[in-house]
């Protein structure tokens, strides 16, 4: 079964705090409404492969996806249909049975260990009747899905297969090497031996063209502009300004820093973060939470993650540590 066997947990605050923190991107989140996030948002964990929802069944949620990514399908004679993948800082739930008003058309699973963040449609519902910015928030939400899908529907109907290929780097950036490649395949309506082909013949012309010179370009621009202090900095802004493609820039983080495009904002925020502490001053006048605020991260949880993961210790013991060698 799927939302039937899900252990729903009180979401972690630190959690909901960050969810806010991105709506809050959108319109400003009055504290009535926070209030009620805190007391209605539930989390569940998904193993890899786990459903999160069923073809037929009723979805009673809206999820948002802190850790991992989904895939929803359809079964069509036998045939398993890919239609969407949702990755990290994503919404999603049925769309053909939204408010668990008719059987999903589409099954939601598990393409990798997946935290999500829900919160019962009854209750959304009764959040709509009394929240003007919570009705203008899930507006652009869903604006910004149709947008994306209509963009998607074309892309796989007219695209030539490598032009499918680079949508994906565009629109899910640093994911073509973490999902597992029959996926993204399916979803790209290709084979997983067409996708393996593209993939080896495009990180060889990626190597081939721009051996030095755009690496070095998309670092120079991070360093002299900082735009990576924007919040809510997007690979598609950055491509932009750049006058480059933005599949191109995803190609580039992808095969020659390793990395997703969040993983290289957030390194350059903290290298900027680390730079100001060296600042006796700002130790003074500022917390580290204020500095990080300052660097462009959206959120206390969402910088406390993103330190740890680069720098292995937390925010307070790598200030310990600092201050003891100065």
């Amino acid at each position: 079964m799927g939302e039937e066997s899900l252990q729903f947990i009180q979401a972690n605050p630190q959690d909901i705090a960050y969810i806010i923190g991105l709506l809050s991107m959108q319109h400003p989140v009055c504290d009535e409404l926070q209030d009620e996030f805190y007391k209605h948002a539930v989390a569940a964990t998904l193993n890899k492969d786990q459903h999160l929802l069923h073809q037929g069944e009723l979805c009673h949620y809206m999820y948002f996806i802190k850790e991992g990514a989904l895939m929803a399908y359809s079964l069509h004679r036998h045939k398993k249909i890919t239609t969407y993948i949702s990755v990290e800082n994503e919404f999603v739930s049925s769309l053909s049975g939204l408010y668990g008003e008719l059987p999903s058309k589409e099954a939601i699973v598990a393409i990798e260990p997946t935290l999500v963040l829900g919160v019962h449609t009854d209750v959304l519902q009764e959040w709509y009747k009394r929240f003007f910015d919570l009705n203008y928030i899930i507006r652009t939400v869903y604006e910004n899905y149709y947008r994306d899908a209509q963009e998607r529907t074309h892309i796989v109907r007219v695209g030539n297969a490598m032009e499918r290929y680079q949508y994906f780097l565009s629109s899910k950036p640093g994911f073509i090497d973490r999902l597992p490649l029959e996926c993204v395949a399916s979803f790209l309506d290709m084979k997983p031996e067409t996708l393996s082909r593209i993939k080896k013949q495009n990180k060889g012309e990626v190597r081939e063209n721009n051996a030095e010179t755009i690496p070095h370009q998309v670092e120079q621009f991070m360093k002299t502009t900082e735009c990576f202090k924007e919040k809510a900095i997007k690979v598609q802004d950055i491509a932009q300004r750049l006058d480059m493609p933005s599949y191109k820039l995803s190609q580039v983080l992808n095969t020659y820093f390793k990395t997703s495009f969040s993983d290289f904002v957030n390194q350059h925020r903290i290298d900027y973060l680390k730079k100001q502490l060296e600042n006796e001053e700002h130790l003074q006048s500022f917390t580290m939470e204020a500095l990080a605020l300052q660097a462009g991260f959206a959120s206390r949880s969402a910088f406390y993650k993103a330190f740890k993961k680069s720098e292995g210790i937390s925010p307070k013991a790598y200030l310990a540590n600092y201050k003891a060698c100065v």
